[in-house]
């Protein structure tokens, strides 16, 4: 009676999946434990891409309430440099991109605190990235050679192209991109009107 019961167990464990490892092309080559390399985009966005792409990825993604060239204006202070503003819907509250000779490399997304919160989006940065590069009260980062990605308080995910970002050595009012964008805009409009008399 017993015999067949160990007969049928013979012949299914004998089946190629059980029997013999996994091609090395079918085998899993990640390891779930190690973080993912930094992310240049958010969604279709990504740090580096034009104006009209951005525009055009904006203006499909309804996340966004993107009003087209009402939304884009030139800094004050440099004419290669353009700032694009919008408001989101549901997540996001607000979302700025900075360019220099049309290309994106600076990317601030201001979340909304009624539906998302700090500790959540921190979780899941760090599970997916790792423990952050350097972590203060402020901001917690994580950062390659090409790339840096921080959390600000109140709730700001903030992405930098860091060679084109150091390759500027901006100052602190060039840097409209973020929670802060409303008072350094206003500091270059107010030192561009000084500068009328």
């Amino acid at each position: 009676m017993r015999y067949p019961y160990f007969l049928i167990l013979i012949c299914f464990l004998s089946l190629p999946g059980f029997v013999y490892p996994q091609d090395s092309e079918t085998a899993p080559t990640e390891n779930p434990d190690e973080p993912a390399p930094l992310s240049r985009s958010f969604r279709h966005i990504f740090l580096g891409i034009g104006l009209e792409e951005l525009k055009t990825a904006l203006r499909d993604d309804n996340i966004f309430y993107f009003r087209e060239d009402r939304d884009v204006s030139l800094m004050p202070s440099d004419r290669e440099q353009t700032l694009v503003e919008t408001q989101g819907f549901s997540f996001i509250r607000r979302a700025f991109f900075q360019l220099r000779y049309g290309e994106v490399f600076i990317m601030s997304f201001s979340l909304n605190t009624t539906l998302v919160d700090h500790y959540s989006v921190f979780s899941s940065l760090r599970q997916r990235y790792g423990e952050p590069s350097s972590l203060n009260p402020q901001e917690a980062v994580w950062e390659n050679d090409d790339t840096r990605v921080s959390l600000e308080r109140p709730l700001t995910v903030k992405y930098i192209d860091k060679y084109n970002f150091e390759m500027l050595k901006l100052s602190p009012a060039e840097i409209l991109v973020g929670p802060s964008a409303d008072g350094a805009r206003d500091l270059l409009n107010r030192n561009e009107f000084l500068e009328g008399f």
